[in-house]
């Protein structure tokens, strides 16, 4: 038990270190200006007063709690945002070694996981899904292929498409009708979130791929209703709940087909 505690100690402040990293690429990456994008040239400052932040300030998590959420310089509020991604980032990386134990999947795992986080919270943002991030995720599905054997690879070919074509149509028949209520030229599904289920089928197989679909759809009925709520609109960014449904599928996914199978093939006393 004490090395269990030791190794999901470490694991988590490794995850938070990785998570100050992701704040950096949520940021950045969406700039215009190609100078503002670089993730390794410009170093971490306020957002308000500019000063370079301190090393001693840069500590994931406890930082901010340190500074309780201010510039040492300005006193300007840090947004809660920045511990929580990495916080986040962290906590998930603790769970995926704790469900799946200590091997290669989890390791691809937590790589997703960190890919999910940025895409997340960039889509809340931004409304836009980055295809280089995208890209990431689908390159993950060659070292899962290789690395583990509980997806076999016409799985992950099927998967890719089980879920990612059904978007595209929906995507391309909603089109002219949004563009003809609403006068504006955007799908009903975006190719972002498109792309992002195509590469999530590769790595995660037919049946995980669905369930991620379920849980995101799901989860975005929900998010959507209470946006609708607060802000009147009813558009919003799919990327974090379809996120939310990747990062339960690749715990859980197989698991929840199987158990839903079984249900469906239950014989009647």
């Amino acid at each position: 038990l004490s090395f269990i505690l030791m190794f999901l100690t470490i694991i988590f402040l490794f995850g938070i270190c990785i998570g100050s990293f992701l704040n950096v690429v949520i940021i950045r990456l969406p700039m215009e200006k190609p100078e503002d994008r670089s993730l390794t040239k410009r170093a971490s400052h306020c957002m308000t007063c500019g000063t370079k932040i301190r090393p001693i300030d840069l500590i994931p998590v406890f930082s901010w709690i340190f500074l309780r959420g201010k510039c040492h310089s300005c006193g300007e509020k840090i947004s809660a945002r920045y511990p929580v991604v990495e916080a986040l980032n962290g906590l998930l990386y603790v769970l995926t070694f704790w469900v799946l134990d200590i091997n290669a999947k989890a390791i691809i795992t937590c790589v997703l996981m960190s890919l999910l986080i940025v895409i997340a919270f960039m889509d809340w943002d931004t409304q836009e899904i980055d295809l280089v991030i995208v890209g990431l995720i689908l390159v993950l599905a060659v070292p899962a292929a290789l690395f583990t054997d509980d997806v076999t690879l016409i799985h992950r070919v099927i998967g890719a498409f089980a879920i990612s074509l059904p978007f595209f149509i929906i995507g391309e028949v909603s089109r002219p009708f949004i563009r003809k209520r609403y006068g504006e030229d955007f799908r009903g599904i975006e190719v972002g979130d498109t792309a992002l289920m195509f590469a999530a089928g590769a790595i995660l197989g037919t049946q995980a791929v669905i369930v991620s679909a379920f849980v995101g759809i799901i989860a975005a009925a929900i998010g959507g209703i209470i946006s609708k709520v607060i802000t009147k609109d009813s558009k919003f960014a799919f990327g974090p709940y379809l996120s939310i449904g990747i990062a339960v599928a690749m715990l859980w996914g197989n698991e929840i087909a199987s158990w839903y199978i079984s249900l469906l093939t239950v014989q009647p006393q």
